[in-house]
């Protein structure tokens, strides 16, 4: 299971350099706030041999603006792209999916795509996780992920529980597909995540000393890294 830090600034991503992937967003646009294309390259630059992550945002039905911020954050660097899923539909999930993969694969086939949708989907009417799967492995992305749309505090245990979340990975790895959870995750729920295995995680309150608007700590990094080995 690989940790994945999410600082907002170049700053932070010198206190997350022993996470196993860095990945780049804004928290003030959002869960999968996207941020600047300069501050993706800076990171990578810092980030050496390590993959970076760039999330692109909770995206609306927009395809061809999603395919573009993809494609942008490629260029910028980014190893791992990730977009959000902030609407209902299979069809038109299906044809978001299609538009993102395309524009990274296309040019970039050695670079993984993350498509995410929301365990709070119900309270949001978005798209349920459980049904991106199928949509994830036919248009060729590489990982299915589950995050907190809403920031309230809110963990995603609290809207999933430890079978369901389970089931994901299980349906995942059917498809051929890594999975990464995330979403206002705690260190007491570290033992469970052992237990569910997904691929990724993904943190930042956990390592900010559990407000996500704080900064991130480079001991809390270093103190998540020991107890997931």
């Amino acid at each position: 299971m690989q940790l994945l830090v999410s600082p907002s600034s170049i700053e932070e991503a010198r206190s997350s350099l022993s996470a196993d992937i860095i990945d780049v967003k804004k928290p003030s646009e959002g869960s999968l706030g996207a941020n600047f294309p300069w501050v993706i390259r800076e990171i990578k630059n810092i980030a050496g041999e390590k993959p970076v992550s760039a999330a692109i945002g909770d995206n609306e039905y927009k395809p061809g603006t999603a395919a573009l911020s993809a494609y942008g954050a490629a260029h910028a660097g980014a190893d791992f792209i990730k977009v959000g899923l902030m609407f209902d539909g299979a069809d038109r999930a299906r044809e978001v999916v299609e538009a993102v993969t395309k524009a990274v694969k296309g040019e970039f086939p050695e670079k993984t795509v993350v498509i995410a949708a929301y365990s709070d989907f119900q309270r949001m009417d978005t798209i349920s996780p459980f049904a991106i799967s199928r949509l994830v492995a036919d248009a060729g992305a590489d990982v299915a992920m589950i995050d907190t749309g809403i920031k309230d505090g809110k963990s995603t245990f609290e809207f999933m529980d430890e079978e369901t979340l389970t089931r994901f990975v299980e349906q995942n790895r059917e498809f051929g597909l890594q999975t990464a959870l995330a979403g206002s995750l705690k260190f007491e729920d570290l033992d469970a995540l052992k237990r569910i295995d997904p691929d990724i995680i993904g943190v930042r309150g956990m390592v900010c000393g559990g407000d996500r608007t704080a900064t991130i700590r480079a001991e809390l990094v270093e103190k998540a890294i020991k107890m997931l080995r």
